[in-house]
């Protein structure tokens, strides 16, 4: 970049800014940011050239100088910017200054597309000095992935799927601190706090707006909590964002970011601002708990750290003995539980039955007493591979197995009386075991429902495992199954299931011809989509009036679905960032007869207690990982990392 250049496009702006024609300054402009920042390195000759181009881009029409504003943004938020040299200082300054001034004139002239927008409202607060302006480099437009970095150990967590519209606020707005500060001298935000209307995204999102409002009208001092700051910006885009519709659902997706996430390495919560800052100033561990949803005519949401009651530990298997029900023993390692089901049997006793990690790559499987978390038969071996997936066989002739899957394939049946082998484990080629239930037919038939990694969804005679039949034409490789009663003569059970790319399928297991839909309806496709819901698993929910659908994503949210209809019901339970990932989730019906959803993560350390009649969520938070979980009565099951606890979900 030679000093002609930089009079050449000096000249250009000016005479833009004088005749309000667009010539070629953007073209000129666009070459030379290339001399000023290439891969995230900002050179030494950006301090001494920006400052002529931020005075004439300040001339600029509103209209016209939006790129700029946020490529420079993008230059002086640049994680590898050397300080500016002292002679420099002074005027580099001086221009972020009147960058500010200009940049935020744009804003509130432009009318910028939503996606332009929000990189120009963090290129406005990035000219104020606010850290959080660095986001820039962090959140593409259009993107919905997002990588934050823990401020403690300074691992990466990764989020897929991140930033979808939430419909309706995730959470509580954050708070400003008390007392707030106020920036000293002239800015120009007030306007922008002018400009930010509540009806710009709807009452139900006017806590997030009203600190939006403040952090504006206080004119964005750096000490202001990044959350508090993002609000603003969600705020911004919602304002001015075109058209009003993708404005407003970009704020909406913004807000997501003024939440708190947990690093999977150290375990602590951070804000998510925190995160995406490097080496942010003032960084410490969040020590509330995870902000939660309420549905938007209910406050009742409550967030405790402990179960209601006691909570029981269900005794730890001994190592295998040398009279096991198979010669190849296997002892029982302390590495956790991977699948959990519940085993209801003849007499009204119920048993917990668990897919429990065997020394080596082998798997176990425990069966407890629900009542007192006795160990009652196990470690019955045999597996040699890791155990999957559990679930129970009620036969018509009164007799119950217990069905086991492993990641090789291997299938086995198991008497849940005596713990004697039906069917030995033998693998196939059908990929790993991701879910597994039973199917009641109105012929009176009972089947094993079987599902892989490589889309083998089998129906399978239950006194052998052999396979009669199969699901599933689309072939996708398949996450969660679950059997879903419908109120049909005789009973009848349909099959749902979520794939790997986010679908969700209904089949009805009475048919011959896999394609044949039967009674099965499919969940409708608007509805997911409208939510941004990509099914990562499923749960049957028993309620008074019948069995629903349960289905939850990677984010934390969850919907609930008449599957007579394929159609929502209520409003769902909006993502949490303490409870997103891998989703595990369970529901039951508690003894004053409401119906309670139990969702959490895999390797997570939260759970989130949502009753759907009424919109209350309730939090508990755990010492260990989550691997699985059941439920029985008032009591969910929560298989971890180091073996399976007995939460109670009512008042004790």
């Amino acid at each position: 970049m030679t000093a002609e250049e930089v009079q050449a496009l000096l000249e250009e702006m000016t005479s833009t800014a004088v005749t309000g024609t667009d010539v070629e300054w953007r073209q000129t402009w666009t070459d030379m940011t290339g001399d000023l920042l290439d891969d995230g390195t900002v050179f030494d000759s950006a301090y001494a050239v920006l400052p002529y181009l931020v005075e004439a881009a300040a001339e600029l029409p509103p209209e016209q100088s939006v790129d700029f504003w946020v490529e420079t943004g993008i230059i002086v938020t640049a994680e590898d910017r050397p300080p500016v040299p002292a002679d420099l200082e002074a005027g580099f300054s001086a221009a972020l200054r009147l960058a500010e001034h200009a940049a935020t004139r744009s804003f509130l002239t432009a009318g910028a597309p939503a996606k332009v927008c929000f990189q120009l409202a963090l290129s406005c607060v990035a000219f104020a000095g606010h850290p959080i302006g660095a986001a820039l480099w962090d959140l593409e437009p259009g993107e919905s992935y997002l990588q934050l970095v823990c401020p403690g150990c300074e691992y990466d967590t990764e989020i897929e799927e991140f930033l979808v519209d939430p419909v309706h606020p995730p959470f509580a707005a954050p708070e400003l601190p008390v007392p707030d500060r106020t920036r000293e001298g002239q800015h120009p935000w007030g306007e922008v706090a002018d400009a930010l209307r509540e009806e710009t995204l709807g009452q139900e999102w006017a806590p997030f707006l009203r600190v939006a409002r403040d952090v504006a009208a206080a004119g964005v001092p750096v000490e202001t909590p990044g959350p508090a700051v993002l609000c603003l910006v969600a705020g911004m885009v919602a304002a001015k964002g075109t058209p009003h519709w993708a404005g407003a659902e970009r704020a909406r997706q913004l807000t997501l970011l003024t939440g708190d996430f947990r690093c999977w390495n150290c375990e602590q919560t951070w804000t998510i601002a925190d995160g995406l800052v490097e080496s942010p100033d003032g960084a410490s561990p969040v020590s509330r708990p995870a902000r939660t949803s309420t549905s938007a005519d209910s406050s009742a949401t409550t967030a405790d750290s402990t179960p209601w009651g006691r909570t029981r530990v269900f005794s730890a298997p001994a190592p295998a003995s040398s009279d096991s029900a198979f010669s190849d023993s296997a002892p029982v390692s302390s590495n956790g539980v991977d699948a959990l089901t519940v085993v209801s049997l003849p007499g009204g006793k119920t048993l917990i039955a668990g897919a429990c990690a065997g020394v080596g790559d082998k798997g176990v499987v425990c069966l407890w007493d629900a009542a007192d978390g006795r160990l009652v038969l196990g470690p019955l071996s045999g597996h040699h591979d890791r155990v999957r997936a559990l679930t129970a066989l009620p036969l018509p002739d009164g007799r119950v197995l217990l069905a086991s899957g492993g990641d090789s394939g291997t299938i086995a049946l198991w008497d849940a009386v005596t713990g004697q082998p039906v069917r030995e484990p033998v693998a196939n080629w059908l990929g790993e075991v991701t879910g597994m239930c039973t199917a009641s037919l109105a012929d009176g038939r009972t089947l094993l429902v079987t599902a892989t990694s490589r889309g083998a969804v089998r129906l399978r005679e239950p006194a052998t495992g052999e396979p009669i039949g199969r699901l599933n034409p689309s072939g996708r490789p398949i996450r969660s199954i679950a059997a879903v009663p419908v109120p049909l003569p005789g009973g009848h059970t349909l099959i749902a299931a979520a794939d790997t790319q986010g679908g969700v399928h209904m089949w009805d297991p009475a048919v011959d011809d896999p394609w044949d839909p039967g009674v099965a309806v499919q969940l409708k496709d608007r509805a997911l989509s409208d939510a941004g819901h990509r099914v990562a698993a499923v749960a049957a929910v028993p309620t008074p009036d019948g069995t629903l659908l349960a289905t939850g994503d990677d984010r934390g949210a969850v919907m609930v679905w008449d599957v007579a209809a394929g159609t929502p019901v209520g409003e769902g339970l909006a993502p949490a960032t303490g409870t997103a990932g891998v989703p595990v989730m369970t529901a039951t019906t508690l003894h004053d007869g409401r119906t309670v959803l139990v969702i959490g993560s895999k390797r997570g350390r939260d759970l989130r207690v949502w009753d759907p009649a009424s919109g209350t969520v309730r939090q508990i938070s755990l010492e260990v990982a989550v691997t699985c979980l059941a439920a029985v009565g008032s009591e969910v099951i929560v298989g971890h990392d180091h073996g399976v606890l007995g939460l109670p979900l009512t008042r004790q």
